[in-house]
């Protein structure tokens, strides 16, 4: 084998440590761990046979605000998980540093149950609602902190390095941490418009943006 040929050889498990396949793995599996265990905390009410007739309907009416809870987050979660997904669609490449901010991405993303259960189980107490939107608010912060960390250490793929598109995904990125942080703090006021304040933070994030708009451009171009 001639010493070009090693060089070749050499070079290519390089080449598969610095794809984002086990990063995306990871988080997926993370994910869909997590939005599992939602679903799990929704419990079927334990009622004597000879009483399910008359209490069965009143134990299911007291399942809605918990439903409604899990709902929302399940949306919630599902928002952030297509955020990760696209903004690794436009990092070629990661490093340790990468690495460790998507691990704190992560771990608000495990956290989300733990709150959820308790907003659902105490709806109208603060401390309920604050503890829902802090995770929220370090997810998305996490989250704009990995896409600063790639926009300015090269990791960016070659068609994304116009400035006005990553300071768009910067103020994308950030609208839904704001919006959490006045969640908490219209909280001391009123906590059901601070609960509507995450609906409509769920709303905004569903409904077609200039960014997915751009993104199918650039879908287009590379098909071509």
């Amino acid at each position: 084998m001639s010493n070009e040929d090693k060089t070749v050889t050499e070079e290519k498990p390089v080449a598969a440590f610095h794809g984002n396949e086990r990063i995306l793995a990871l988080s997926d599996g993370v994910f869909a761990i997590v939005i599992t265990l939602l679903v799990l905390e929704i419990k079927v009410p334990e009622i004597a046979s000879d009483l399910v007739a008359k209490e069965l309907p009143h134990a299911v009416m007291e399942l809605v605000p918990k439903m409604i809870a899990h709902a929302i987050s399940f949306v919630v979660l599902g928002i952030y998980w297509i955020s990760h997904h696209n903004t690794f669609m436009h990092i070629k490449r990661h490093d340790r540093v990468l690495l460790w901010l998507n691990i704190l991405f992560l771990m608000c993303v495990a956290s989300m149950p733990f709150p959820t259960g308790l907003l659902s189980e105490y709806p109208n107490q603060q401390i309920s609602v604050i503890a829902y939107a802090l995770p929220l608010v370090l997810a998305g912060v996490s989250m704009d902190v990995m896409w600063w960390y790639a926009s300015t250490h090269n990791l960016l793929d070659e068609h994304q390095n116009d400035k006005n598109f990553i300071a768009f995904v910067h103020r994308r990125n950030l609208i839904a941490p704001i919006a959490y942080l006045f969640a908490i703090g219209v909280s001391f006021i009123s906590l059901t418009l601070a609960k509507f304040v995450f609906i409509v933070v769920a709303l905004y994030y569903i409904l077609p943006n200039p960014l997915d708009r751009k993104r199918h451009q650039l879908s287009r171009r590379l098909d071509r």
